[in-house]
């Protein structure tokens, strides 16, 4: 277990966290027993890089941190292209895990409900500052939200494809263009290397990256935030919503567990 964590949001934007207004009637729509997950990454302003993702899932209620699955560690594989070891946060579209079947009602009842889009646009003031050099949304509630950011600052913006999408060449060829514009524009963290290869035709396990300690709370055990052992199996995560109890029930697996 590594000292290395992130401690939490300073007062100022947790006081933000806890003013999230409520899902009321449309709680219905979300994963909404396991609570809300906010964010990933630096939250002083010091971010170059804004990631705006869609919704947590559950690796990430797990770790109470935005991107950390499967789909998290593609995008952390696309900010270690970009040179990118801290310099960035990751902030969401919904604070709560939308049902794949329900997000066209959620996307009308929450994501443009005009206290919701308040709320976040105020987060995303807090967050950034007058370091930020580019935004990236990952997938059409991400651009939605991007689009009702009313103060956003003047910076270059790619909106590409949801790591999760279910057509990987549209993916790969979004990712491979703002990996390649975005380097002309976000400077690499020092430890970072902006020259490791970019994507190809495929996806390869080169493409993902682990989720740096320094971005997961203190006691998470040292295997969390980096799925190629489960990958390696064919499978997508280890951690999953079982069909049979899938509104309240997490199952999570170690490597070495039963398979």
């Amino acid at each position: 277990m590594s000292t290395d964590h992130d401690p939490g949001p300073p007062p100022e934007i947790a006081e933000i966290f806890e003013r999230l207004p409520g899902y009321g009637e449309h709680a219905a729509l979300f994963w909404h027993d396991w609570g809300p997950v906010f964010y990933r990454g630096r939250l002083d302003r010091s971010a170059r890089l804004l990631v705006i993702a869609s919704d947590p899932g559950p690796t990430e209620r797990i770790a109470g941190r935005s991107l950390v699955g499967n789909a998290g560690q593609r995008v952390q594989g696309f900010l270690t292209k970009l040179g990118l070891t801290r310099s960035y946060v990751c902030l969401n579209a919904y604070a709560y895990a939308t049902l794949p079947s329900r997000a066209d009602e959620a996307a009308r009842e929450i994501l443009r409900a005009p206290e919701h889009t308040r709320w976040r646009n105020e987060l995303f003031d807090a967050v950034t500052g007058p370091g930020l050099q580019a935004v990236v949304a990952f997938g059409a509630q991400a651009r939605d939200a991007l689009a009702r950011w009313e103060g956003a600052p003047n910076v270059p913006v790619h909106k590409v494809p949801h790591p999760s999408s279910r057509d990987p060449k549209a993916l790969l060829d979004a990712w491979r263009d703002a990996v390649g514009d975005l380097r002309g524009v976000v400077t690499p963290d020092p430890d970072g290397d902006a020259t490791v290869p970019t994507y190809g035709a495929t996806f390869e396990e080169s493409d993902y990256a682990p989720i740096p300690r320094g971005d997961l709370p203190y006691g998470m055990p040292g295997f969390y935030g980096d799925d190629a052992w489960i990958r390696a199996l064919g499978e997508n995560g280890a951690v999953q919503r079982p069909r049979s109890d899938a509104l309240h029930t997490i199952e999570w697996r170690a490597p070495g567990g039963a398979v």
